[in-house]
């Protein structure tokens, strides 16, 4: 960015969680003039101890922006952000351009942009994946698709957060698809992994070896080397929480449905994660998945040192 070049806005609306803050702060980080908005005010503070600017109102936050970008959960959250009792669409200026990060069914994707679209705002379906710690560094993979002036709109805010963003479509609801595809993977990944490693302990194997061996051997996947460390330790700190896995593998059985397609090991996978979250471990890491299989089998898995 040349240095007379005024760094583009961008408010966070409802959405300094832990992929949020990190998000923030990377584009803080990047030189933009970040101003975070959470309903968290514990959140917003940290962001305000971070240098960020905390904005008293979204209406206040979309005003002054130039990109917004909204790190919440589904559809129905990314609805309210945008059209709810104190939604920002009304607010935001004509080209400034609004980046979803909710992961949702294409479908919905349409549908709100339709509706931004209609009041001059600019619509990037980006859904993300990395975790909180690529979410910090400025790593994260966007899945993304929007209409030629929606990417260069929002531009300075991808390159400040993201080291791939694949651009993958003109019109909303094309990154929202590639980003179910991935948490179709992902989610039916873990399920396996700690279904494995539960087996494992119930084998009476030394389950640091299994880790060791099946990080080098062709089982291993992405989710069973990042997650399966949470169980050695004993620790379900949630990084990725259970209920995000019932939320996205139901928006899959949905999708399914629609187009008359079997997807019987997702639908599998949900019913563990649903067993998990109905166990009372809703709002744990989604490595949880080892307790209950230990539970339902009776294994002992390793517990948290102090």
């Amino acid at each position: 960015m040349p240095a007379h070049a005024k760094a583009p806005k961008v408010a966070f609306v409802v959405g300094l969680g832990s992929m949020g803050m990190g998000m923030a702060l990377s584009l803080k980080n990047a030189g933009l003039d970040v101003i975070g908005i959470d309903i968290s005010t514990e959140a917003a503070s940290r962001f305000a101890e971070s240098g960020g600017r905390v904005a008293s109102s979204v209406k206040d936050a979309a005003k002054e922006a130039d990109i917004v970008v909204s790190v919440v959960v589904n559809a129905a959250q990314t609805e309210s952000v945008l059209f709810g009792a104190s939604g920002i669409a009304e607010f935001m200026r004509p080209d400034s351009v609004f980046i979803s990060s909710a992961t949702m069914d294409p479908a919905a994707a349409r549908k709100l942009a339709q509706q931004v679209e209609a009041r001059g705002v600019h619509y990037l379906d980006a859904p993300i994946s990395g975790g909180a710690v690529r979410a910090a560094n400025g790593q994260l993979t966007i899945m993304a698709s929007g209409s030629e002036a929606a990417f260069n709109a929002a531009r300075p805010a991808l390159d400040a957060m993201a080291a791939k963003v694949y651009e993958l479509g003109d019109s909303a609801g094309a990154g929202a698809a590639f980003k179910m595809i991935n948490q179709l993977l992902a989610g039916v990944h873990i399920a396996a992994a700690c279904e494995a490693i539960s087996l494992a302990a119930k084998l009476g194997l030394d389950l640091d070896k299994v880790y060791e061996v099946i990080t080098a051997s062709a089982g291993n996947s992405w989710m069973f080397e990042n997650r399966i460390p949470h169980v050695l330790a004993g620790d379900y700190a949630p990084l990725s929480a259970i209920d995000i896995f019932v939320k996205d593998l139901g928006i899959i059985q949905d999708m399914a449905r629609t187009e008359r397609y079997p997807v019987p090991v997702s639908a599998a996978a949900l019913q563990m994660y649903l067993a998990a979250s109905g166990a009372g471990m809703g709002r744990d890491d989604d490595a949880s998945l080892a307790r209950l299989y230990a539970q339902l089998s009776g294994v002992a898995l390793p517990e948290k040192t102090k």
